[in-house]
């Protein structure tokens, strides 16, 4: 139910209920977790929803009020929503005197007048105080209570929402990838072969507790940098990679590969180091283990010298850069300085991803980009933050690198974008994960990274991009094996979904 908040009308019924608030400006995952947290302390949840304006009477949020409130009333979650002016609930603890107060971890120490007020009147009412954003889930169980013919439906009606409040069309997104083909772009960062051995499983060792399997057949396939220049190339961008490769036949494969491609290749060898090479083990669609051979150290100055001599004669030519770091070594402090520089210089845009699932690295080393794409675990790990709420922990990545845009990946749930609108003021949009049981996850990221970079370097709107990423990340998970979307396919996905 939607009120009106008055401090003239009676809410007697409210009294004891759990109280949370917010703005609520899109709807998602972080939100969800934070609701549901504060339903389970007690019955009857109220929520008291920030009006339009902020205390220096500006208009704060995309959406209005009765839009917001709308949204959140379809989560079944809330009991009651109450529209308040600005930000001020003190009132409201007064006059329903609620059992729970729940908010945020970051207000636990806030330096905002207003929640301090909030929370020196709740405890002067005896009332409790948890500061808990929800549990952090970087999987989702939804498959167990749902089919998935019905998550799919579901997504699906999450996305054609997304766009609708973004008025983004069919058309749009169409007519956007159109002009995609004057584009240039560099991609820089670590190149990765992974191979896919189909396997047969016969059973256990009787040597050991260890499954044994037969090898049936085996595939290679680009991968790390190689498959977002891949991405790029095939979506009808012009692209050049920049990496580092050993003295053997896995980089002879790589050149071959990247040659019928069409890519440029600027691939610098280095002989202290094998071409980073990852092997799965598969049965049945189902990954047993994976095998890595891979160098990481420090790249020796001279190899340093040659991948900045590349990347000094490439640059004029581009758009943007593109930083795929898996934390092998290839992005040094050095070539990291020199892309910033160039990047200054020739005024280009700079999209960084930095995955680090088995490597320690850090998002906050890329300073003033136009996209960083990580995901939550990733960003609460380089903020050593795992607390704050998800909305929290974006915006203080935002802060601290300076980026322009931030898309949080969320795994399963999607991602969102998160958009800079003004100086002090952020618009964010969640695109939900439109394949509900995916074949295989490992491309997802790179491919997203290529739509953003393309889309993004060819003047396009953010939140356009954005779902055209959805709809590209969907495509990725669907098959065993990084291959190269092109735009056919992109464009079948997206009339699949609104036609």
């Amino acid at each position: 139910m939607i009120i009106k908040f008055s401090s003239e009308k009676d809410f007697e019924h409210l009294e004891g209920c759990v109280l949370t608030c917010g703005h609520f400006n899109t709807i998602h995952p972080g939100h969800i977790r934070y609701l549901k947290n504060a339903k389970e302390k007690d019955v009857k949840l109220v929520v008291a929803l920030f009006g339009d304006k902020n205390n220096k009477n500006k208009k704060s949020y995309q959406f209005n009020q009765i839009e917001r409130a709308e949204s959140l009333n379809q989560l079944s979650i809330v009991d009651e929503i109450l529209c308040i002016e600005g930000r001020d609930i003190e009132k409201i603890i007064y006059k329903i005197k609620p059992k729970n107060l729940i908010l945020g971890k970051e207000f636990e120490n806030t330096k905002d007048l207003e929640m301090q007020k909030a929370i020196n009147i709740q405890k002067k009412l005896k009332g409790n105080i948890n500061f808990h954003a929800g549990d952090i889930q970087y999987a989702t169980t939804e498959l167990l209570s749902n089919s998935e013919r019905d998550l799919s439906e579901r997504r699906k009606n999450k996305f054609i929402s997304a766009c609708k409040k973004q008025k983004i069309s069919h058309k749009t997104m169409i007519d956007s990838i159109k002009n995609w083909e004057n584009t240039n772009l560099i991609v820089i960062g670590d190149l990765i072969i992974d191979q896919y051995a189909a396997c047969e499983p016969l059973g256990l060792s009787a040597e050991a507790p260890v499954v044994v399997v037969k090898e049936l057949e085996r595939k290679n396939f680009l991968g790390g940098a190689a498959i977002v220049a891949s991405h790029i190339n095939a979506l009808g961008a012009n692209c050049n990679l920049i990496s580092v490769v050993g003295d053997d036949s896995i980089a002879k494969y790589a050149r071959e590969e990247l040659k019928k491609l069409g890519i440029g290749d600027s691939l610098v060898v280095d002989t202290s180091r094998p071409t980073t090479f990852k092997k799965r083990y598969v049965v049945e669609n189902q990954k047993l283990f994976r095998v890595s051979q891979l160098e990481d150290h420090q790249l020796p100055a001279e190899v340093e010298d040659l991948v900045i001599e590349n990347l000094e004669k490439l640059v004029p030519s581009c758009g943007g850069i593109v930083i795929s770091d898996f934390v092998y070594g290839v992005i040094t402090k050095k070539i990291l300085k020199k892309i910033c520089k160039l990047s200054k210089k020739y005024n280009l845009l700079l999209f960084g991803d930095l995955q680090c699932s088995s490597q320690v690295g850090s998002i906050l080393k890329f300073k003033d980009f136009s996209l960083l794409c990580p995901n939550e675990k990733e960003a609460r790990i380089a903020l050593q933050n795992r607390e704050s709420g998800l909305e929290s922990v974006s915006r203080e990545l935002i802060e601290k690198t300076r980026a322009k845009n931030l898309i949080m990946k969320l795994g399963p749930e999607g991602f969102i974008t998160f958009k800079k609108n003004h100086p002090d003021g952020w618009d964010s949009q969640p695109f939900p994960a439109l394949t509900v049981n995916p074949l295989d996850v490992a491309g997802a990221g790179d491919s997203l990274l290529s739509v953003m970079a393309t889309g993004m370097t060819s003047s396009q709107n953010v939140m356009c991009t954005s779902a055209i990423a959805a709809c590209m990340s969907a495509l990725a998970v669907q098959t065993m094996g990084n291959k190269p979307i092109d735009v056919s396919s992109l464009k079948k996905m997206i009339d699949k979904l609104f036609l």
